[in-house]
């Protein structure tokens, strides 16, 4: 009976009322209430029932707000732990009340998508993820400000593309609810939702919000916003597209995939700002992620799934050991540090436990959900000959991956000698660090337990039900072929690294998707001065022409005369406002403030709507 009213808990609505009470309470107390509501969402991911909880309808329509099934109990799981550790850094990192307050509500209505049964709520949270993130960028000021507007254009067209998705799909299909129908309607719906959720996830052309934004805020919002909107919304592409072979979409989207994990690894690879590489490779093992759910299979879905669960974990750990470094070096290149793991060893092993994890090191859990990823790709084991290329870019993005990281830890805490002494962790920083390496290393090692969380994995005895055509009969990621793939990825990348390191150092080179952003704001520019000095000219002919007839209406013989010719030009200049007949100024008035001009537009509108109504 406890345990099914837990399912009345909703946990959203948690997590957003300790955002409020983090803005009144101490600042050690606000923390802690904010801390403890994400472990609530932890305990509540992991115990509450199956199936549709706090039903209902809303304006006539079917809603459920919160749905339990097996991806949205990992995920909140994924979400809830990490909340409860990016809360203690940001105490720990000095981050102000506001600051977790915003962060609290983004995080709520991010945990609101996940667990959302209906496209309608979904939506809903769904616009709710992109203002709140946008307030988080924004309150750190600066150059920050700027990227959040940037931000905020991005995110705000992908909603306006998933809302037209989610209203069509609702004209075809009848329904708003999940289970009405597998994932969303085919055709135009589809192509709409995977565009507009295509911002989110970081297709690539979509993706240079990342880079831009993320490297820009507070070091604790980064860690925040480095999980919430990009994993959610990859899982939310998963409830667009469940089904293997559903959409015609699918293979693309896989492909796409395969093509953010080598993009997004490169441009890592030229990165001197610690946080825009780690931006970058968001994106590359999104790709990991995408091309398992474009795939489709059981073991694709279930790597896909694994994976983002993982990245939540390794992901948020490698931005607060980042975040950690500038904390104490105020340095944000990486050329220009080195030597620090004898000043800063706890922050040298919080970083060490995540780059062996997203590098998919044996023994941490990136190393058994990407090994999953591959598989279902290789046509040698279970994947189908159509994505042969997909397994090799799925390749390269990893070998991409594993000389990022190699570069990153070799020149920030290897790299020569450290020539400033500066502390390491604060107490704080040093839990939520070791608690996140801590969960990489125990389901890298207990990779059965992975294995259980992920959806369609559940095995039977221990065993897991999955044929390979290489012979192996049951899902096992320490096999002899899977530490062989291991073992030769790390040794290409080392070996790589050695030979390139000194030219990639005097690299600096540019993403070329970048251009989106000059080429935006010139186009806009030029637009906006065509539209206006377009008003202005058909203002400025309105208003003279109306004078004009007014000033005939009021001066009839005088028109006749100026017509006539047998006035002087001056008399008929009713730009100046010329006396009337009878010696009195024209008192029109067609001009008026912007403020007055949005009112009367409304009533306006609102009139013509009320008609149209009745």
């Amino acid at each position: 009976m406890a345990v099914e009213s837990l399912s009345l808990a909703y946990p959203p609505l948690l997590v957003f009322a300790a955002a409020l009470l983090v803005l009144v309470l101490p600042r050690i107390a606000g923390f802690t209430v904010g801390a403890l509501s994400l472990a609530a969402v932890l305990a509540i991911s992991l115990v509450a029932p199956e199936g549709q909880h706090l039903a209902g309808s809303f304006l006539g329509f079917d809603v459920v707000p919160f749905y339990i099934d097996d991806f949205s109990r990992m995920v909140g799981i994924g979400l809830g732990f990490l909340g409860v550790c990016s809360v203690i850094y940001a105490y720990s990192s000095e981050a102000s009340k506001t600051l977790v307050a915003f962060a609290l509500v983004y995080v709520s209505s991010s945990i609101g998508a996940a667990f959302a049964g209906d496209w309608l709520v979904l939506l809903f949270m769904w616009e709710l993820m992109a203002v709140t993130s946008t307030l988080v960028v924004w309150h750190y000021g600066g150059e920050a400000v700027r990227a959040g507007f940037r931000y905020a254009l991005f995110h705000g067209t992908g909603g306006v593309l998933v809302m037209l998705a989610v209203a069509v799909h609702y004209v075809e299909v009848g329904s708003f609810l999940y289970t009405a129908t597998d994932g969303i309607a085919t055709g135009i719906p589809a192509l709409l939702a995977v565009l507009g959720m295509g911002v989110n996830v970081a297709f690539i052309g979509f993706h240079t919000w990342l880079p831009d934004t993320y490297p820009r805020p507070h070091i604790a919002a980064s860690v925040f916003l480095s999980v919430y909107t990009t994993k959610t919304s990859a899982f939310i592409l998963y409830r667009a597209f469940p089904v293997e072979g559903s959409h015609d979409l699918s293979i693309y989207i896989a492909y796409m995939g395969g093509l953010m994990a080598v993009y997004g690894a490169t441009f890592a690879l030229l990165q001197h700002d610690m946080r825009a590489l780690l931006s970058y490779h968001i994106q590359a093992q999104l790709g990991y992620i995408v091309a398992g759910i474009g795939i489709g299979s059981q073991l694709a879905v279930a790597g896909s799934m694994s994976h983002l669960f993982n990245n939540v974990l390794f992901k948020s750990l490698l931005f607060m050991a980042v975040g950690v470094v500038i904390y104490r070096t105020g340095e944000e290149d990486l050329y220009h540090l080195g030597g620090l793991w004898r000043e800063m060893p706890l922050t040298a092993i919080g970083f060490g436990l995540g780059a062996l994890s997203i590098t998919a090191i044996p023994g941490f859990n990136g190393y058994v959900s990407k090994g999953m990823i591959f598989d279902a790709a290789n046509p040698g084991y279970y994947g189908q000959p159509e994505y042969q290329a997909l397994y090799w870019l799925l390749w390269l993005g990893a070998i991409g991956t594993l000389l990022s990281f190699i570069k990153l830890g070799y020149y920030v805490f290897f790299h020569g000698e450290s020539d400033i002494e500066v502390a390491d962790a604060k107490p704080g920083q040093t839990v939520a660090m070791l608690g996140l390496g801590g969960a990489c290393l125990l389901f890298g090692v207990w990779w059965q337990g992975l294995a259980d969380l992920a959806p369609t994995l559940h095995g039977h005895g221990g065993h897991f039900t999955f044929s390979y055509y290489g012979g192996e009969s049951e899902l096992h990621p320490y096999s002899l072929s899977h530490l062989e793939t291991a073992g030769i990825l790390t040794a290409v990348a080392a070996v790589t690294f050695v030979l390139v390191r000194k030219p990639l150092s005097k690299l600096d080179l540019g993403d070329p998707a970048m251009v989106v952003y000059p080429a935006t704001y010139t186009f806009s520019r030029w637009t906006m001065l065509a539209v206006t000095e377009t008003y202005a000219a058909v203002d400025k002919a309105v208003v003279g022409g109306v004078k004009r007839c007014y000033w005939i209406g009021n001066n009839p013989v005088l028109a006749v005369d100026a017509a006539a010719g047998r006035l002087p030009d001056w008399v008929v200049d009713v730009d100046e406002r010329q006396p009337t007949d009878g010696g009195r100024p024209s008192t029109i008035h067609l001009r008026t403030g912007i403020g007055t001009t949005v009112l009367l537009l409304t009533l306006v509108l609102t009139a013509i709507l009320w008609l149209l109504v009745v």
